[in-house]
C-alpha cells in the first residue's frame, strides 16, 4: 500500500512492481478475447476508467449504458483511494499507520478510522489463520534485506543484524482494542499493510461501483483484482497470470482464469530479488525465521470473496509452502489457490486446492 517505485537496480538487483506485470496480462486478455454483447447487454459497452494511485495504476473496467457521468464516477473512485492512501500509507508521515509507527509508548492508544480498522481485523485474521506466516510488522526485516525504503545493498545481513530485527517484530504485540483503537505491547513494533492494503482498496472501490448501481465491472489496482458479473459478451471476465519466471516477459500469460464476483490476488518472488554469490535471495520474507523463503514455492495466486482476504492468504502461502497452505486453503470456505513451485530440475509444477477453476482456452 506504500508510494513504491518502480526501480531497476543494476547486473545483480532485479525489481518489477507486481501491478504491471499483472496488468499487461488483464489487457492483453482482455483485448484478444473481446466478443459480440449478448442480447441483455446488447445495449451497453465497456467502459474504462484508469488513474495512478499508491504508487501505481489502477482500472475499472465496467458494462454501462449511455446515462452515467464517467467524470464524476472517477472522481469519486479517486477521492475514495486517496482516504484510503492518507490512511495507511508508511510514506505519508501525518498518515494514521505513520502516527501509529511513531507512538513510543504502550499506555497509549491510538484511534483510527474505520478503513484501519478493517484491515487491521483482516490483519489479525490473517496472522491466526497462517499461524504467524503472514505479519504486518516485517518493515525492519524488509529494510534490512533491502526490499524496503532503505537503500538496497545486495548484502546478504548477519545473523546478528537479522536477529536484532527479529526483536523488534511481531504482530501479536499489537492490540485492536474496543472503540477502533490500536495499542502497542512492545514500543519498537511498526507497521507496514502493503500486503492486503491494495486488496482493501479494491474492495472499497467495487463496494462503490455497486453502490452507484453497476453490476458488470472489473476493478484492479497493481495486480490485485475483484470482479463482478460478465464481460460485455456474457461470459466470466478472463485474467491472465504471468509466468512465474525471472526472465520471462511481462506479457508471458502462464494461466487464464475465469472470474465472476470473487477477488484474485497474485504474490511472487521471482521480480524482486538480489543475487549474491550464485544465490537468489528473494522479498519474501519468513517473519518466524528473518530469512527469505527456500521452500521453492515461486508464485502464490488466491481466489476468494473479498479481495483484502486473497492478497494477505497469498503472501502467507508463499511462507506457508505447498503442504500447509493447501490444508489451510481446503478447510476455507470460497477460497482457492494455485500454488507454483519450481522443482530441482528448474521446472515448474502446479498444486491446485481443491476447487481451483479448470483452465478454459
Amino acid at each position: 500500500m506504500s508510494h513504491l517505485t518502480d526501480r531497476t537496480y543494476k547486473i545483480k538487483r532485479h525489481y518489477r512492481l507486481r501491478a504491471l506485470w499483472v496488468s499487461i496480462s488483464i489487457f492483453t486478455i482482455f483485448l484478444v478475447l473481446a466478443s459480440q454483447p449478448t442480447h441483455a447487454l446488447a445495449a451497453k459497452q465497456k467502459i474504462r476508467i484508469t488513474g495512478q494511485t499508491m504508487g501505481t495504476i489502477y482500472q475499472v473496467q465496467m458494462i454501462a449504458g449511455d446515462n452515467y457521468d464517467a467524470d464524476k464516477l472517477k472522481v469519486l473512485i479517486e477521492n475514495r483511494l486517496e482516504k484510503i492512501n492518507q490512511s495507511m500509507s508508511t510514506f505519508l508521515t501525518e498518515s494514521e499507520i505513520s502516527r501509529f509507527n511513531a507512538l513510543k509508548r504502550t499506555d497509549q492508544p491510538l484511534r483510527v478510522s474505520k478503513d484501519f480498522n478493517q484491515v487491521m481485523t483482516m490483519a489479525k485474521t490473517l496472522h491466526r489463520l497462517t499461524v504467524g506466516a503472514w505479519d504486518g510488522t516485517l518493515a525492519p526485516l524488509v529494510n534490512l534485506w533491502g526490499f524496503g525504503s532503505a537503500k538496497a545493498t545486495d548484502q546478504v545481513p548477519s545473523h546478528q543484524a537479522i536477529a536484532a530485527r527479529l526483536s523488534k517484530v511481531g504482530f501479536g504485540h499489537i492490540e485492536i482494542t474496543q472503540e477502533n483503537r490500536l495499542k502497542k505491547n512492545v514500543a519498537t513494533v511498526t507497521l507496514d499493510l502493503a500486503s492486503i492494503a491494495k486488496g482493501h482498496a479494491v474492495d472499497a472501490v467495487a463496494h462503490l461501483i455497486v453502490e452507484k448501481g453497476f453490476r458488470h465491472f472489473l476493478v484492479e489496482i497493481g495486480g490485485e483484482i475483484y470482479a463482478s458479473g460478465t464481460r460485455l459478451d456474457g461470459r466470466p471476465w478472463r485474467v491472465g497470470l504471468n509466468r512465474p519466471e525471472r526472465d520471462a516477459p511481462f506479457d508471458a500469460v502462464y494461466k487464464v482464469v475465469d472470474l465472476s464476483d470473487k477477488a484474485l490476488a497474485t504474490s511472487g518472488d521471482y521480480r524482486n530479488y538480489f543475487e549474491s554469490n550464485g544465490r537468489f535471495y528473494g522479498h519474501i520474507l519468513d517473519p518466524r525465521t528473518g530469512y527469505p523463503v527456500t521452500n521453492g514455492v515461486v508464485s502464490v495466486s488466491v481466489l476468494a470473496d473479498t479481495c483484502a482476504l486473497a492478497d494477505g492468504l497469498a503472501t502467507g502461502i508463499m511462507v506457508m509452502g505447498v503442504e500447509k497452505g493447501l490444508a489451510l486453503v481446503n478447510r476455507l470456505d470460497h477460497v482457492e489457490c494455485l500454488i507454483v513451485v519450481r522443482d530441482s530440475n528448474d521446472r515448474l509444477n502446479d498444486h491446485l486446492s481443491k476447487g481451483f477453476p479448470a483452465e478454459k482456452r
